[in-house]
């Protein structure tokens, strides 16, 4: 119970930090639908709340951001490639997404 409360609690910080995030950088730009940024948005939630479901690293060390296309960028580093290429199948089976770009580094050490 404990395990799902952090959980719950890391996305929602996650989430209320990259939104107020974006609000401000997106604060003078025009986006041409307003449906595109609730697309991308929610996309990218799906596929962080599957990686911290997942437990494949911390949400701070592998970044996601997708496209109002459905297009997922995935950066930062993982412990393992495994880890790196379970993160980029975990994206690539997401709904709505079309394509995943996987910068992920594979950092050993961290």
């Amino acid at each position: 119970m404990k395990n799902k409360l952090a959980i719950t609690c890391v996305v929602f910080g996650t989430l209320l930090g990259s939104a107020l995030a974006q609000a401000d950088q997106d604060a003078d730009a025009a986006r041409p639908h307003p449906k595109a940024f609730v697309k991308d948005s929610a996309i990218t939630v799906k596929i962080k709340t599957k990686l911290a479901a997942e437990h494949i690293t911390s949400l701070g060390r592998i970044h996601v951001d997708t496209d109002k296309d459905g297009v997922v960028w995935l950066t930062g580093s993982a412990r393992t490639q495994d880890a790196a290429d379970n993160a980029e199948a975990i994206a690539r089976a997401t709904e709505g997404v079309k394509a995943v770009h996987s910068h992920i580094k594979v950092k050993k050490d961290d």
